[in-house]
């Protein structure tokens, strides 16, 4: 049986669009718009789509760092949706983000080991001895050296920086990490290890990821399962090795038919045609449809369900309207 650590029920963030003098509420940008999902102790889940589609206003939003509009966020067993600043104190000793631009989520006054050392002050830990000698472990887990906590953020590479920024995370001991696009910034080079340090450090600590990013490759080399994120919601959700070899939604299949992760002929390519429509005003019906090449009459007239279309394989997509139609 699957021991779920955090999850997300019909979970909505809207940001409201005001204007006038009087900053009437005019409109609502629906980022988060009814997404469901849950990731197991232990495994990580990746989170992939275009720029725009709401995947960092869900990874904050799960992590409370934005009130959630509607939706539950069960964080194991507790719903944590509604829970006040002294509750989440609690929260942020067991979850943690990674932050897409290392350089902007360090202080640049700061010395690494006084920026590391804030989150141990957070926890509690105030003899000065113990956590600096806590920081030098946190420093060298992640590949670094000790003599790194005197520098200051400006003197250090940007693989060094998200490191820095993993160390970070790591001090409070959590369970839970969102990275949100933790190498997006980084150079090739870098990558693929600073992708090997989150994999090594989920194995020698136990830790659960939520996995944001919108290229196919990364999430390939981390994930267990797989969450489309199209317009605010998920539109296709399945083990990576699944959704990579039969994608069901036509979105996934555009996304991934230039790839060539798994040996053998190239799926033909796919392109996706149009602009991604406003948040503000996503279109009636499936809200893909404005730009899908399958497209039928009932696209535009009703949204589809979001169902198990192969053995735990979900996509919302009225080309598989009748349930297991395919096995």
């Amino acid at each position: 049986m699957v021991k779920k650590l955090i999850e997300v029920e019909n979970l909505k963030k809207y940001y409201p669009v005001t204007r006038g003098l009087l900053s009437s509420h005019v409109a609502d940008v629906r980022a988060v718009d009814g997404v469901s999902f849950y990731i197991a102790e232990g495994e990580t889940l990746g989170l992939v789509g275009e720029s725009g589609c709401g995947k960092s206003s869900l990874g904050r939003t799960v992590l409370r760092l934005e009130k959630p509009t509607d939706g539950k966020i069960i964080y194991q067993g507790n719903d944590i949706t509604a829970w006040d600043k002294r509750q989440l104190k609690t929260l942020r000793k067991e979850a943690q983000m990674i932050f897409q631009d290392p350089q902007s989520s360090l202080d640049p006054r700061m010395t690494i080991g006084d920026s590391i050392g804030e989150a141990l002050l957070v926890l509690g830990v105030a003899d000065e001895k113990e956590r600096d000698e806590r920081t030098r472990d946190l420093l060298r887990r992640v590949g670094l050296e000790a003599g790194h906590a005197i520098r200051y953020p400006h003197e250090l590479s940007g693989g060094q920086k998200q490191r820095v920024g993993i160390a970070r995370a790591l001090a409070v001991n959590p369970r839970l990490i969102i990275a949100d696009e933790p190498v997006s910034a980084l150079d090739v080079s870098i990558q693929a290890q600073i992708l090997n340090l989150l994999l090594d450090l989920q194995h020698d600590l136990g830790l659960t990821y939520l996995f944001i990013a919108h290229d196919l490759s990364v999430i390939w080399q981390v994930s267990d399962r797989v969450a489309v994120m199209y317009l605010g919601q998920i539109v296709e959700l399945a083990e990576r090795s699944e959704l990579f070899a039969f994608p069901l939604h036509p979105y996934t299949q555009a996304l991934l038919s230039a790839l060539n992760l798994t040996g053998g002929q190239p799926r033909r390519e796919k392109l996706i045609t149009g602009e991604v429509p406003s948040p503000m005003a996503p279109p009636p019906g499936c809200r893909f449809h404005t730009r899908c090449s399958q497209k039928m009459t009932i696209c535009a007239e009703q949204a589809p369900e979001f169902q198990e279309i192969r053995t735990a394989h979900w996509a919302s997509c009225h080309l598989y309207r009748q349930k297991n139609t395919l096995t």
